[in-house]
């Protein structure tokens, strides 16, 4: 099996990959918090964990995979006060729009998707053990996690006690026995849910779920640990600090692979700072493959900056991939000549190209070398179906059946193009969709004004056996599918 090279954030390098067991890859994602419809920074971790996976599968390694979500939380609570409904309505509702426009993106599904109200036994259980080995202490209904009592705290992040405290925003509660000591579970309070514990009513702290859930899917050690570069403190390193004291393993994760933020104008994106884009709305103006392709177009430990010029671009330079897609179609379908010296040669730029891609992806998983190898096959081929068409060269389809399966691998692993090979050239974006939609009313209501009924009711008509209904209202036309 090829070398996989990986960086990981425990040890602030890059290492070979070792499985803990041979031939399978064990690997947690952190999920969503869902309060609120997914926005492009909450994409670029599950794209890129969905190329991760798809490469490790490619490798052939059996993986399993498990994202969490975190479907008990302060501002989910929030949200359903807010609107005087129940917590798990808000959560129900945006974790199927987090399935929506990520299905959209062809972000295959993980094996398992857990949720904290469904794993509460875990939860108490691996609390109630911290307690019992002394990691952890019970102030009224409430119990925290004790820093001081884990050797180990702060090695992920790379900072000391000392100099989390001076650089925390923590809040202020006396009760605990040091400041950086944080919550497993927190007592009842009025107006959120509760479950029963040996503590009294209450529900968990942020950080213990990932560590119980993580635990009972993946067992005390596993592979891969992932999420976005804001997660490392305090969640993962309280992850670690839970996991490895509850077990007394380590280490809890062999690889911690972290994902760059996205940024407008290099600012970080977030939900915080009122600058987030929506998924689903940026759908509206471009496809799912550019909006896929834009993700994955750096380094995935590389900020992200996010514009509409950049998506345009992936746009165009999607459609150059397409149109080589095409080329391989075609040349595929023309009748199969003799060998050549130019076939040959592009043979072997292709089997060179291979090379070249694997050892990107190798390489910490380096899509934009990926891709750059990907552009040099599709220049390739481009060459070569015109020397088929104006330099009389036959078409070798054995040869061009392998760089079908060579550039199809690789739009496969990234997540591109899928449907191009089955000779879709591909769906206009919803905007365009509407902007066709917006003329067509505009020529019907014109034919209206010129009294030429039965060409409107028959544009009408064509319309509904697309399965779009027109209905005319004194303040115009509208439609619907």
């Amino acid at each position: 099996m090829r070398e996989l090279k990986v960086y990981n954030t425990l040890t602030r390098r890059k290492e070979t990959f070792v499985p803990v067991t041979p031939g399978q890859v064990k690997m947690y994602v952190c999920g969503i918090t869902p309060y609120n419809h997914s926005h492009m920074g909450n994409a670029r971790p599950f794209v890129t964990w969905d190329v991760i996976k798809r490469y490790l599968e490619h490798l052939g390694y059996e993986v399993t995979h498990i994202q969490n979500f975190t479907d008990v939380d302060d501002k989910i609570i929030n949200a359903a006060n807010g609107e005087g409904v129940t917590w798990d309505t808000i959560s129900n509702r945006y974790i199927a729009s987090y399935f929506e426009v990520m299905d959209a993106l062809h972000i295959h599904r993980a094996d398992k998707y857990p949720r904290v109200s469904e794993h509460m036994p875990e939860i108490i259980h691996m609390v109630q053990t911290l307690i019992d080995k002394g990691y952890a202490y019970v102030i009224d209904h409430d119990v925290y996690y004790s820093v001081e009592k884990f050797a180990d705290y702060g090695k992920l992040s790379g900072r000391s006690l000392d100099d989390m405290m001076a650089g925390a925003r923590i809040e202020v509660d006396d009760r605990k026995h040091n400041p950086m000591d944080f919550a497993l579970w927190k007592g009842a309070k009025p107006g959120e849910p509760s479950w029963d514990s040996p503590w009294g009513p209450g529900r968990p702290g942020w950080h213990i779920e990932c560590s119980a859930m993580s635990n009972k899917y993946l067992g005390d050690t596993f592979d891969f640990h992932g999420g976005g570069s804001d997660l490392i403190f305090p969640h993962h390193e309280n992850e670690i600090a839970q996991s490895e004291a509850y077990t007394g393993k380590k280490p809890m994760v062999k690889y911690w692979l972290h994902n760059g933020f996205i940024t407008i104008n290099s600012e970080k994106m977030s939900k915080s700072l009122n600058n987030f884009f929506l998924v689903k709305d940026v759908l509206e103006h471009y496809s799912p493959d550019a909006l896929r392709y834009f993700l994955i177009s750096n380094h995935y430990r590389s900020p992200l900056d996010f514009s509409d010029e950049r998506l345009e671009e992936m746009t165009r330079s999607l459609e150059r991939l397409g149109t080589s897609i095409d080329n391989v179609l075609e040349l595929l379908a023309m009748p199969a000549g003799a060998k050549s010296d130019t076939s040959a040669q592009l043979l072997a730029d292709a089997k060179k190209i291979e090379e070249d891609f694997e050892e990107a992806m190798c390489d910490d998983f380096n899509t934009a070398l990926a891709s750059a190898a990907m552009f040099e096959l599709a220049r390739k081929v481009n060459i070569y179906k015109d020397a088929v068409l104006n330099k009389n060269v036959p078409v070798d389809s054995s040869v061009v059946s392998e760089v079908k399966r060579i550039f199809k691998t690789m739009t496969d692993i990234l997540g591109i193009l899928e449907d191009r090979w089955n000779g879709n050239k591909g769906e206009a974006s919803n905007k365009d969709y509407n902007d066709l939609m917006d003329l067509i009313l505009e020529v019907r209501q014109e034919c209206r004004a010129q009294k030429q009924y039965a060409l409107a009711d028959a544009i009408r008509d064509k319309l509904a056996a697309l399965g779009i209904t027109v209905e005319d209202s004194p303040q115009g036309a509208r439609w619907k599918k």
